[in-house]
């Protein structure tokens, strides 16, 4: 038997423990990895996954999330989600019940999870709102003018809209996607992952989350590994399937998390900002990686009574 233990990144401690009575009764890594997650999306105070997460610029909470199996690296995912809070069970319906596809987006997304009897719900409570709100107030000047084809006038307004959605930051706070990996009694190794995206993004922008090899990867032949952070750079480094291959050549999960964020620091990126990786092996060694000090993961194994902290390293 295998030594379940079920790992996530900062703010998963709401779920950890929901995933680890799945595990311990003898449930799957995927049951383990939904069970956490849904209660990390039901976290009315998380602002940056499931019901209450930042909007985009239109006002509008749009989720990405996916789940994928180590034994034969099924994936199944969902992005820019509408009207679902439950974007990691969607994820999961995508792998199991739509097994010719691997990713749905935007109306299709919500489609299936209609079709699917998943309850649709309003994403945006009132303390979201209240934050997109001040972000509009304090992050442009007053805009008015025509809507008049061609005009001056009219440019400079579509410019000015574009600089908004450059310029709204996060609210202070911890604040990011979250990341749980589980492994299960029969050697299972599973990874999910789940984000309302950046703060104030651009409407139908996917982040890494949604992307197999970018924010989410699994293979027994090395491990799990999952993404936090700027989804930009780990899609255009592969830094999730980065970190599972370093696994299978030997290295030790904090040290296969470094050198796979040390690979996107070449990368010219004018929106530059932290990406943060995270590690499970098919034996239970687990480790992670940041581009600050002060970083840490979650942990939980069948003794735990609660989840431990746990040090990444930097990167």
């Amino acid at each position: 038997m295998v030594s379940t233990v079920i790992i996530g990144s900062e703010r998963s401690e709401t779920g950890l423990p929901a995933g680890m009575d799945v595990l311990r009764r003898g449930g799957s890594a995927l049951d383990a990895v939904e069970a956490a997650m849904r209660r990390c999306e039901d976290n009315l105070a998380d602002h940056y996954v499931g019901t209450g997460g930042l909007p985009n610029a239109q006002g509008v909470v749009e989720l990405d999330a996916s789940v994928m199996l180590g034994s034969d690296r099924r994936f199944g995912a969902v992005g820019a989600l509408r009207g679902y809070p439950n974007a990691i069970s969607v994820a999961r319906a995508v792998l199991e019940r739509l097994p010719q596809h691997c990713l749905l987006v935007g109306e299709g997304a919500a489609l299936f999870a209609q079709e699917n009897g998943f309850a649709a719900a309003e994403l945006l409570t009132d303390e979201s709102r209240a934050l997109w709100r001040e972000q509009l107030l304090t992050a442009v000047d007053s805009v008015e003018g025509e809507n008049t084809a061609a005009a001056d006038g009219d440019h400079r307004y579509r410019r000015a809209a574009l600089d908004l959605v450059r310029r709204m930051s996060p609210h202070e706070g911890p604040w990011g996607t979250i990341n749980i990996i589980a492994l299960d009694a029969h050697g299972e190794l599973c990874v999910g992952v789940s984000t309302s995206g950046y703060p104030f993004k651009y409407p139908g922008r996917v982040g890494d989350s949604a992307v197999p090899g970018a924010g989410n990867w699994c293979d027994l032949r090395g491990g799990g590994a999952a993404c936090t952070g700027r989804g930009e750079l780990s899609m255009r480094g592969g830094t999730a399937r980065t970190v599972v291959d370093l696994l299978a050549l030997g290295k030790e999960p904090s040290d296969a998390c470094r050198i796979a964020l040390q690979e996107t620091a070449s990368l010219p990126d004018d929106y530059r900002a932290e990406l943060r990786a995270l590690a499970l092996t098919p034996d239970g060694r687990h480790g992670g990686a940041a581009g600050q000090d002060g970083s840490v993961y979650a942990v939980m194994t069948e003794g735990s009574t609660g989840p431990e902290l746990h040090p990444r390293c930097v990167a």
